[in-house]
Protein backbone atom coordinates (compact mmCIF):
# COMPACT_ATOMS: atom_id res chain seq x y z
CA UNK A 1 0.00 0.00 0.00
CA UNK A 2 1.23 3.33 -1.37
CA UNK A 3 1.67 5.59 1.85
CA UNK A 4 1.31 9.12 0.42
CA UNK A 5 0.26 10.97 3.50
CA UNK A 6 3.55 9.90 5.24
CA UNK A 7 5.17 10.82 1.90
CA UNK A 8 3.82 14.67 1.91
CA UNK A 9 6.91 16.43 2.08
CA UNK A 10 8.51 14.64 -0.46
CA UNK A 11 5.69 15.33 -2.67
CA UNK A 12 5.91 19.24 -0.87
CA UNK A 13 9.24 19.25 -2.22
CA UNK A 14 8.89 18.22 -6.17
CA UNK A 15 6.02 20.90 -5.81
CA UNK A 16 8.47 23.22 -4.55
CA UNK A 17 11.08 22.94 -7.21
CA UNK A 18 8.96 23.25 -9.89
CA UNK A 19 7.57 26.41 -8.35
CA UNK A 20 11.36 27.77 -7.74
CA UNK A 21 11.98 26.92 -11.27
CA UNK A 22 8.35 28.56 -12.06
CA UNK A 23 9.45 31.63 -10.36
CA UNK A 24 12.91 31.91 -11.85
CA UNK A 25 11.71 31.32 -15.61
CA UNK A 26 8.75 33.62 -15.55
CA UNK A 27 11.09 36.41 -13.70
CA UNK A 28 13.65 35.46 -16.32
CA UNK A 29 11.89 34.74 -19.75
CA UNK A 30 8.10 36.09 -18.87
CA UNK A 31 5.88 34.25 -21.47
CA UNK A 32 6.00 35.11 -25.29
CA UNK A 33 2.88 37.09 -25.95
CA UNK A 34 0.81 36.73 -29.20
CA UNK A 35 -1.21 39.02 -30.95
CA UNK A 36 -4.05 38.51 -28.76
CA UNK A 37 -2.26 40.31 -26.15
CA UNK A 38 0.02 42.81 -27.76
CA UNK A 39 -1.76 43.85 -30.89
CA UNK A 40 -0.40 43.10 -34.36
CA UNK A 41 -1.23 40.24 -36.95
CA UNK A 42 -0.48 36.45 -37.39
CA UNK A 43 -0.61 35.00 -40.59
CA UNK A 44 -0.49 30.97 -41.21
CA UNK A 45 1.27 30.20 -45.04
CA UNK A 46 1.58 26.94 -46.68
CA UNK A 47 4.10 26.86 -49.89
CA UNK A 48 3.95 24.65 -52.90
CA UNK A 49 7.68 24.01 -52.66
CA UNK A 50 9.96 24.14 -49.55
CA UNK A 51 11.32 27.50 -48.59
CA UNK A 52 14.05 27.71 -46.07
CA UNK A 53 13.61 29.91 -42.91
CA UNK A 54 16.57 32.47 -43.61
CA UNK A 55 15.10 33.23 -47.09
CA UNK A 56 11.26 33.87 -45.25
CA UNK A 57 13.70 36.20 -43.46
CA UNK A 58 15.17 37.86 -46.01
CA UNK A 59 12.02 38.08 -48.44
CA UNK A 60 9.93 39.83 -45.73
CA UNK A 61 12.84 42.24 -44.90
CA UNK A 62 12.57 43.24 -48.18
CA UNK A 63 8.90 44.13 -47.92
CA UNK A 64 9.25 46.15 -44.98
CA UNK A 65 8.43 43.62 -42.10
CA UNK A 66 11.95 43.98 -40.41
CA UNK A 67 10.58 42.33 -36.87
CA UNK A 68 8.77 39.36 -38.16
CA UNK A 69 8.80 36.52 -35.90
CA UNK A 70 8.82 33.62 -38.05
CA UNK A 71 7.93 29.47 -36.87
CA UNK A 72 8.55 26.86 -38.81
CA UNK A 73 4.90 24.45 -38.23
CA UNK A 74 5.54 20.42 -38.14
CA UNK A 75 3.28 20.76 -40.67
CA UNK A 76 5.82 22.76 -43.09
CA UNK A 77 3.56 25.58 -42.83
CA UNK A 78 4.91 29.59 -41.46
CA UNK A 79 3.50 31.19 -39.00
CA UNK A 80 4.61 34.71 -39.23
CA UNK A 81 3.49 37.48 -36.25
CA UNK A 82 4.11 41.08 -37.75
CA UNK A 83 2.70 44.58 -37.07
CA UNK A 84 -0.95 44.95 -37.62
CA UNK A 85 -1.83 45.03 -40.88
CA UNK A 86 -4.71 45.92 -42.95
CA UNK A 87 -6.13 43.51 -45.53
CA UNK A 88 -4.42 45.14 -48.26
CA UNK A 89 -1.30 44.90 -46.53
CA UNK A 90 -1.92 41.30 -46.52
CA UNK A 91 -2.69 40.91 -50.20
CA UNK A 92 0.29 43.10 -50.94
CA UNK A 93 2.56 41.16 -48.49
CA UNK A 94 1.18 37.56 -50.02
CA UNK A 95 1.90 38.84 -53.55
CA UNK A 96 5.38 39.71 -52.96
CA UNK A 97 5.90 36.45 -51.12
CA UNK A 98 4.59 35.10 -54.17
CA UNK A 99 6.80 36.76 -56.71
CA UNK A 100 9.99 34.92 -54.97
CA UNK A 101 8.44 31.63 -53.94
CA UNK A 102 5.74 30.60 -56.17
CA UNK A 103 2.65 29.98 -55.14
CA UNK A 104 1.11 30.72 -51.66
CA UNK A 105 -2.18 29.91 -49.61
CA UNK A 106 -3.02 31.71 -46.98
CA UNK A 107 -4.42 28.77 -44.41
CA UNK A 108 -4.80 31.55 -41.49
CA UNK A 109 -4.99 35.10 -40.36
CA UNK A 110 -5.82 36.91 -37.53
CA UNK A 111 -5.43 40.71 -36.64
CA UNK A 112 -6.24 42.53 -33.11
CA UNK A 113 -5.84 46.01 -32.02
CA UNK A 114 -4.34 47.62 -29.51
CA UNK A 115 -6.91 48.25 -27.46
CA UNK A 116 -8.12 44.72 -28.24
CA UNK A 117 -5.33 43.23 -26.37
CA UNK A 118 -5.44 45.18 -23.76
CA UNK A 119 -8.74 44.10 -22.83
CA UNK A 120 -8.15 40.49 -23.72
CA UNK A 121 -5.06 40.43 -21.26
CA UNK A 122 -7.25 42.33 -18.55
CA UNK A 123 -10.16 40.05 -19.07
CA UNK A 124 -8.27 36.95 -18.70
CA UNK A 125 -6.94 37.80 -15.63
CA UNK A 126 -10.51 38.42 -14.46
CA UNK A 127 -11.53 35.52 -15.33
CA UNK A 128 -9.29 33.02 -13.53
CA UNK A 129 -9.62 35.39 -10.20
CA UNK A 130 -13.38 34.83 -10.58
CA UNK A 131 -13.24 31.10 -11.09
CA UNK A 132 -11.07 30.58 -7.98
CA UNK A 133 -13.18 32.79 -6.08
CA UNK A 134 -16.56 30.43 -6.96
CA UNK A 135 -14.81 27.14 -6.62
CA UNK A 136 -13.74 28.55 -2.78
CA UNK A 137 -17.36 29.40 -2.71
CA UNK A 138 -18.62 26.56 -3.80
CA UNK A 139 -16.19 23.51 -1.98
CA UNK A 140 -17.53 25.33 1.41
CA UNK A 141 -20.89 24.95 0.79
CA UNK A 142 -20.68 21.44 -0.76
CA UNK A 143 -18.79 20.09 2.22
CA UNK A 144 -20.93 22.43 4.49
CA UNK A 145 -21.30 19.27 7.41
CA UNK A 146 -18.08 19.02 7.45
CA UNK A 147 -15.92 20.66 10.52
CA UNK A 148 -14.18 23.82 9.23
CA UNK A 149 -15.49 23.69 5.49
CA UNK A 150 -13.75 26.60 4.45
CA UNK A 151 -10.44 24.92 5.24
CA UNK A 152 -12.00 21.89 2.56
CA UNK A 153 -11.90 24.90 -0.41
CA UNK A 154 -8.50 26.74 0.40
CA UNK A 155 -7.23 23.30 0.49
CA UNK A 156 -8.75 22.30 -2.59
CA UNK A 157 -7.73 26.15 -4.37
CA UNK A 158 -3.92 25.92 -3.43
CA UNK A 159 -3.50 22.94 -5.43
CA UNK A 160 -5.50 24.71 -8.32
CA UNK A 161 -3.33 27.74 -8.52
CA UNK A 162 -0.43 25.18 -7.66
CA UNK A 163 -0.90 23.78 -11.49
CA UNK A 164 -1.70 26.75 -13.19
CA UNK A 165 1.49 28.02 -12.08
CA UNK A 166 3.27 25.10 -13.24
CA UNK A 167 1.46 25.98 -17.03
CA UNK A 168 2.38 29.14 -17.10
CA UNK A 169 6.40 27.85 -16.37
CA UNK A 170 6.24 24.92 -18.83
CA UNK A 171 5.18 27.67 -21.13
CA UNK A 172 7.54 30.47 -20.20
CA UNK A 173 10.79 28.01 -20.94
CA UNK A 174 8.55 26.61 -24.23
CA UNK A 175 8.57 30.20 -25.31
CA UNK A 176 12.21 30.66 -24.49
CA UNK A 177 13.49 27.62 -26.18
CA UNK A 178 10.61 27.43 -28.72
CA UNK A 179 9.61 30.46 -29.31
CA UNK A 180 5.98 29.25 -28.67
CA UNK A 181 3.59 32.18 -27.42
CA UNK A 182 0.55 32.29 -25.39
CA UNK A 183 -2.97 33.31 -27.08
CA UNK A 184 -6.34 33.43 -26.16
CA UNK A 185 -6.52 29.92 -26.88
CA UNK A 186 -3.85 29.70 -23.73
CA UNK A 187 -6.11 31.41 -21.38
CA UNK A 188 -9.13 28.91 -22.74
CA UNK A 189 -7.04 26.08 -22.22
CA UNK A 190 -5.83 27.65 -18.67
CA UNK A 191 -9.77 27.68 -17.68
CA UNK A 192 -10.13 23.93 -18.94
CA UNK A 193 -7.10 23.04 -16.31
CA UNK A 194 -8.82 24.78 -14.05
CA UNK A 195 -12.16 22.97 -14.34
CA UNK A 196 -9.94 19.40 -14.72
CA UNK A 197 -8.23 20.28 -11.32
CA UNK A 198 -11.02 20.98 -9.13
CA UNK A 199 -12.68 17.93 -10.72
CA UNK A 200 -9.94 15.51 -9.82
CA UNK A 201 -9.63 17.17 -6.13
CA UNK A 202 -13.34 16.95 -5.67
CA UNK A 203 -13.40 13.52 -6.80
CA UNK A 204 -10.76 12.74 -3.41
CA UNK A 205 -12.01 15.22 -0.90
CA UNK A 206 -15.44 13.61 -1.59
CA UNK A 207 -14.41 10.32 -1.23
CA UNK A 208 -12.62 11.65 2.33
CA UNK A 209 -16.11 12.81 3.64
CA UNK A 210 -18.13 9.65 3.18
CA UNK A 211 -15.44 7.72 4.88
CA UNK A 212 -15.26 10.24 7.28
CA UNK A 213 -18.81 9.52 7.71
CA UNK A 214 -18.52 5.90 7.71
CA UNK A 215 -16.02 6.53 10.60
CA UNK A 216 -13.23 4.12 8.67
CA UNK A 217 -10.50 4.82 11.09
CA UNK A 218 -10.25 7.39 14.14
CA UNK A 219 -6.93 8.77 12.61
CA UNK A 220 -7.43 11.52 10.36
CA UNK A 221 -4.28 10.79 8.67
CA UNK A 222 -4.66 7.17 7.84
CA UNK A 223 -8.42 7.82 6.43
CA UNK A 224 -6.96 10.31 3.88
CA UNK A 225 -4.66 7.65 2.98
CA UNK A 226 -7.41 5.51 2.58
CA UNK A 227 -9.45 7.78 0.34
CA UNK A 228 -6.28 8.56 -2.25
CA UNK A 229 -6.11 5.08 -2.82
CA UNK A 230 -9.72 3.83 -3.04
CA UNK A 231 -10.00 7.07 -5.92
CA UNK A 232 -6.31 6.65 -7.20
CA UNK A 233 -7.06 3.85 -9.99
CA UNK A 234 -10.14 5.99 -11.19
CA UNK A 235 -8.18 9.27 -11.43
CA UNK A 236 -5.33 7.52 -13.13
CA UNK A 237 -7.40 5.68 -15.45
CA UNK A 238 -9.43 8.73 -16.41
CA UNK A 239 -6.25 10.82 -16.97
CA UNK A 240 -4.98 8.50 -19.33
CA UNK A 241 -8.08 8.34 -21.69
CA UNK A 242 -8.00 11.95 -21.67
CA UNK A 243 -4.28 11.67 -22.84
CA UNK A 244 -4.73 9.58 -25.25
CA UNK A 245 -7.21 11.78 -27.10
CA UNK A 246 -5.44 15.01 -26.80
CA UNK A 247 -2.18 13.01 -28.23
CA UNK A 248 -4.65 12.52 -30.69
CA UNK A 249 -5.67 15.50 -31.57
CA UNK A 250 -1.77 17.25 -30.77
CA UNK A 251 -0.50 15.55 -33.82
CA UNK A 252 -3.45 15.16 -36.15
CA UNK A 253 -5.30 18.94 -35.01
CA UNK A 254 -3.40 21.20 -37.35
CA UNK A 255 -1.14 23.95 -35.76
CA UNK A 256 -4.09 26.05 -34.94
CA UNK A 257 -4.94 24.01 -32.07
CA UNK A 258 -1.70 22.25 -31.12
CA UNK A 259 -0.76 25.23 -28.43
CA UNK A 260 -3.91 24.62 -26.80
CA UNK A 261 -3.47 20.65 -26.50
CA UNK A 262 -0.66 21.10 -25.02
CA UNK A 263 -1.68 23.45 -22.56
CA UNK A 264 -4.27 20.48 -21.70
CA UNK A 265 -1.49 17.99 -21.72
CA UNK A 266 0.06 20.00 -19.09
CA UNK A 267 -2.73 20.59 -16.83
CA UNK A 268 -3.95 17.17 -17.01
CA UNK A 269 -0.88 15.60 -15.90
CA UNK A 270 -0.23 18.22 -13.17
CA UNK A 271 -4.03 18.02 -12.20
CA UNK A 272 -3.31 14.21 -11.44
CA UNK A 273 -0.51 14.77 -9.41
CA UNK A 274 -1.64 17.17 -7.33
CA UNK A 275 -4.75 15.69 -6.41
CA UNK A 276 -3.81 12.82 -5.10
CA UNK A 277 -0.20 14.24 -3.77
CA UNK A 278 -0.55 18.04 -2.98
CA UNK A 279 -3.99 18.86 -1.78
CA UNK A 280 -4.72 15.54 0.34
CA UNK A 281 -1.60 16.39 2.11
CA UNK A 282 -2.57 20.02 3.21
CA UNK A 283 -5.31 19.14 4.42
CA UNK A 284 -3.73 16.49 6.33
CA UNK A 285 -1.17 18.93 7.49
CA UNK A 286 -3.65 21.71 8.34
CA UNK A 287 -5.62 19.32 10.69
CA UNK A 288 -2.42 18.35 12.53
CA UNK A 289 -1.52 21.90 13.08
CA UNK A 290 1.45 21.36 11.08
CA UNK A 291 1.97 24.51 9.35
CA UNK A 292 5.76 25.30 11.44
CA UNK A 293 6.51 22.87 10.06
CA UNK A 294 5.66 23.13 6.77
CA UNK A 295 7.13 26.20 6.19
CA UNK A 296 10.70 25.30 7.71
CA UNK A 297 11.04 22.28 6.80
CA UNK A 298 14.06 20.97 5.01
CA UNK A 299 14.64 17.79 2.80
CA UNK A 300 17.61 16.58 5.71
CA UNK A 301 15.86 17.23 9.02
CA UNK A 302 14.10 15.28 10.90
CA UNK A 303 10.51 15.07 10.84
CA UNK A 304 7.14 12.88 12.17
CA UNK A 305 5.82 10.10 9.74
Amino acid sequence: MIDFIGKRYRFFLVSGVLILIGIISLATFKLQPGVDFISGSSITLRFDEPIDQGEMRTALLNLGYDQAIIQKTPDGDYFIRIREISSQEKEGLTAGLEEKFGKVTIRDFYSVSPVIATKTGRDAGIAIIVAAVFILAYIAWAFRRMPRPFRWGTCAIVPLLHDVFIVLTVFSLLGWLLNIEVDALFITGVLAVVGYSINNTIVVFDRIRDNMTRSISKDFASLVNSSILETFTRSLNTSLTTLFVILALYFIGGATIRNFMMVLLVGVVVGTYSASCVAPQLLVVWERGEWGRFFSWLPFGKRKP
